[in-house]
Order: C-alpha cells, then structure tokens, then sequence
C-alpha cells in the first residue's frame, strides 16, 4: 500500500537568501529532484505544497502527475503547510508521508523502505531517524490527521511524532539529515550532485 505524500515547499529559503526549490543541482531544480523521487514512489499520489514564490515553481510540475496546492499562510511557517496538505488528501486517505522540499538527498529507495516499514499499518506511525532525531520523511496513519491539522506556527511534524512516540517505527536514514538551508550546504551538495551527475 502506498500512502498519499505531501511535499511541503511553501518557505521563502530566508537563510539562504535565494529559493531553495529553484537552486539547480546536477542541472536539476532541487524542488523537481525530490518531485521526481516522491513521483517515483508514488505516481499520482503527490502532492506539492507550495507558498513563497509559487508563481515561479508551478512550472516545474507542468509535466509532472504530482498535484499542488498553494498555502496562503506560509509566512506562519511549517505547521500551515503541514495543514494545507492534509486539508489537500483525497477523502478516504489512509495515510500520509511528508517529506521537506529541500530533503534532495532522500532517495526513492528511502521513501520505499519508510513505507515498508509502515506497511499499512493504521496504528503505527513510520519515520526516518538520522543524528539522533526521529523526523521526516515519516508516514503517518489517518489517526494522526486531526492532530497534524490542529499544529500552528513554525513547528513541524516533531511534536505529533513525539506525542506519539510508542507508536512511531523508526528508520535509520542518514540522507535525512542533509539540509539546503545555507549556502555553505548549499555549496556541499552542489558538489555532490555534480559527482554524480559525471
């Protein structure tokens, strides 16, 4: 079974200074990486959420299946995304993966084992672990869609995750922890996607 992800893309990169969904990596926009990778996973099933600067990222997903749905509250920060996107699932959803847009390292083969983790489990929430943390990517159940959609301000998806810890199925992934927030990282994985472009 394959839950419905949402890919939250609504930020305006402040600490990086420029977009960090239009930054090209290996020629490719970073957001279209992880749109490709989602895609990959999960067909028509994706869906992008997108805020700051949505004008200029729309064309990205003009010849992709995934869908996209535009929060107007994105200066709130993470948790109106999070809202925006399960506001955004099919009625009848049984699940929901999140994953960051500027998660370009996690793969579709870590997107497939998250999920495999979960199974289509109904009580159990599946989410990558990396330095220590429990976070996204991670799957949750629709038991968590009330809580998910009640979060506000710029906190994420941690505290439903640790509310409910006892049910969470941790997945080691290192990929996870690669952030695009500042131009030193920047920098480091423009470096990285050059390698394995050549």
């Amino acid at each position: 079974m394959i839950p419905q992800i949402l890919i939250l893309a609504a930020g305006s990169s402040s600490r990086l200074g420029q977009p960090k969904q239009l930054v090209k990596l290996g020629g490719r926009p970073a957001l279209h990486i992880t749109i490709s990778n989602a895609v990959g996973v999960a067909g028509h099933a994706v869906t992008v959420v997108l805020g700051a600067q949505a004008r200029e990222m729309t064309y990205l997903l003009e010849r992709s299946p995934a869908s996209w749905v535009i929060n107007r509250s994105w200066e709130e920060g993470m948790a109106s995304s999070i809202r925006a996107g399960v506001a955004a699932l099919p009625s009848g959803s049984e699940a929901a993966l999140i994953l960051l847009g500027d998660q370009v390292a996690v793969t579709s083969d870590d997107l497939k084992r998250l999920i495999s983790a979960w199974n289509g489990a109904d009580a159990v929430i599946a989410a990558s672990q990396y330095e220590r943390h429990v976070g996204v990517p991670a799957v949750f159940p629709a038991f968590c869609f009330p809580e998910l959609a009640s979060l506000r301000g710029d906190q994420g998806a941690r505290s439903v995750l640790e509310r409910n810890r006892d049910r969470v199925i941790r997945v080691p992934m290192p990929n996870a922890a690669i952030d695009l927030d500042t131009p030193e990282q920047l920098a480091a994985l423009t470096g990285r996607f050059n390698n394995e472009e050549g």
